[in-house]
């Protein structure tokens, strides 16, 4: 590698590692919000948060490395544009082209951070999360099984148990029901159970009574019962567990999109080839966000003013290349012999870069041509 490469991929690559901190830390403080008014609210502890924020890290890293890359190129061009040392750089004979390769090597590396993230750890991760969300869950549902304490696990229902049985069983159970503001309904049983039913938890009510009151004209209706089941998972937010979904599972996996994973899943073949190819995607889009900032800043040459027209348009380009993305996922989702779409963004991007290097090379292409006049 020349020198000037190294020195550039330097650049590049302090920048870049600045931008993700930044980024990191702003979708990773976003996202840590919304987990600490969730679990602490639930009661969780501290401990349990930390935990949360943590393996929440690399679907964060994801959405920050491809605009650090982006910004790192901008920045490193707008500011070697700025003290002319492309300009220099240029004078001894480097094409557009060939200064865009450091960049390039730049590019496959933030690649290879993104094939890691999204073929490795974003895929673990987010099962390990699904696997502690179910966990938290039930021992949400634990804690309502207090004796002898009125409980109000959300707003306008209220819980209480007289006694819990050596055996088991649920002791002089009521149960008020107050979210309808058209009705009220009181549930009251000599004893109860929980059960686990396909994945929810379902308290079964025995000889007891169900009480509702009309709020419009104040008539309260009785009705007496042997048993009853109540799905008591609707008080803690709990959602019937199921196989794994498509985001836990493996590249390789998905690509294969076999019957039993589309069961499991419950995702179209179709479905599955997008994500398994749109992870390949990201991947690359890394590198050719770098390759789309530095390209876009080498239109225009050197100005005193500089090149905010260029960070614009570049920025615009980047937004264009987003519109492209989820274009071309829907249309992979919606055909399997589509997968093809996701690889869309990738393709029109790169033609933008050389497009833009090819403008830069020849500056005078859109330029209006002086017509000499013959002097008389």
């Amino acid at each position: 590698m020349a020198r000037f490469d190294r020195y550039m991929l330097s650049q590049l690559m302090m920048l870049f590692g600045f931008f993700s901190l930044i980024l990191v830390l702003i979708y990773w403080i976003n996202r840590a919000v919304s987990l600490f008014d969730q679990l602490i609210a639930d009661g969780q502890s501290a401990a349990v948060f930390l935990e949360f924020t943590a393996i929440s890290l690399p679907s964060v890293m994801r959405l920050a490395l491809p605009l650090a890359a982006f910004a790192a190129a901008v920045y490193v061009t707008n500011r070697m544009s700025t003290e002319s040392e492309l300009t220099v750089v240029q004078a001894t004979g480097y094409s557009p082209f060939r200064l865009a390769r450091p960049v390039l090597y730049f590019g496959l590396i933030v690649a290879l951070m993104m094939s890691l993230l999204m073929h490795v750890l974003v895929p673990i991760s987010s099962a390990r999360l699904a696997e502690r969300e179910a966990e938290i869950t039930e021992n949400i549902t634990a804690r309502l099984l207090t004796e002898g304490r009125f409980l109000e696990p959300i707003d306008g229902v209220t819980f209480y148990i007289r006694e819990i049985s050596p055996a088991g069983e649920l002791l002089d159970v009521f149960l008020s029901d107050s979210r309808d503001p058209e009705t009220e309904v009181t549930y009251t049983a000599q004893k109860a159970f929980l059960v686990r039913d396909g994945g929810t938890t379902q308290l079964v009510m025995i000889d007891g009574m169900v009480q509702t009151l009309r709020n419009l004209d104040q008539r309260l209706f009785t009705t007496a019962f042997e048993d009853f089941a109540y799905n008591i998972g609707l008080l803690v937010g709990e959602s019937p567990r199921r196989g794994r979904r498509a985001s836990h599972v493996s590249t390789w996996e998905l690509l294969q999109a076999s019957p039993a994973l589309r069961s499991e899943t419950r995702d179209t073949e179709a479905e599955l080839l997008a994500r398994a190819h749109d992870r390949i995607s990201q991947s690359i889009l890394g590198t050719v966000a770098a390759l789309i900032g530095f390209s876009a800043l080498m239109v225009g040459g050197f100005s005193r003013f500089g090149v905010w027209k260029q960070i614009i348009g570049a920025i615009l380009l980047i937004i264009l290349v987003k519109a492209i993305e989820t274009y071309g996922l829907r249309l992979a989702r919606s055909d399997a012999q589509l997968w093809i779409a996701t690889y869309l963004q990738c393709a029109v991007g790169l033609v933008m870069v050389w497009c833009l290097l090819f403008w830069a090379s020849r500056p005078y292409l859109f330029k209006r041509r002086i017509k000499e006049v013959p002097a008389s």
